[in-house]
């Protein structure tokens, strides 16, 4: 009967569609942990460099520098408060997705214990009335 397996086929693609989703926040993740870890790099060669050049130079020289850096460094700082920030997003967003995922998986075997146990009745009903049937003069 195609309406029985029409549920099924639904929650397969619903299915599949959580599952791609909960690899794609993964690997979302994932680039986001490499984006911060490079972040970082860049920034601890930037202030090597940045010690390297204020040793190099007399202190009247640097200040101007210095304030370019503490204005980068603000900035940067401010970036990086925002990637947290979507990283935990990201993370809820998957925390979501899997309760979602659970509650389907949930639902989808009350509805499969509810079907079976109506089928039970269906059939004892069935027999019931053939037995009647039966009992009945012709």
């Amino acid at each position: 009967d195609p309406s029985r397996l029409r549920p099924h086929v639904v929650l397969a693609q619903e299915n599949t569609q959580i599952r791609d989703l909960q690899q794609e926040n993964r690997e979302l993740w994932v680039s986001l942990e490499e984006h911060q870890d490079a972040l970082e790099l860049i920034m601890s060669k930037y202030r090597k460099q940045m010690l390297q050049l204020l040793e190099g130079r007399k202190r009247e020289d640097a200040e101007p520098v210095l304030k370019v850096h503490q204005a980068n460094s603000g900035e940067i700082e401010s970036q990086i408060d925002r990637i947290c920030e979507m990283g935990e997003v990201m993370r809820k967003a998957v925390q979501v997705d899997d309760e979602q995922f659970f509650k389907v998986q949930e639902r989808l075997a009350q509805l499969e214990l509810e079907n079976k146990e109506l089928r039970e009745l269906l059939s004892i009903s069935k027999e019931s009335f053939e037995v009647g049937r039966e009992d009945l003069p012709d």
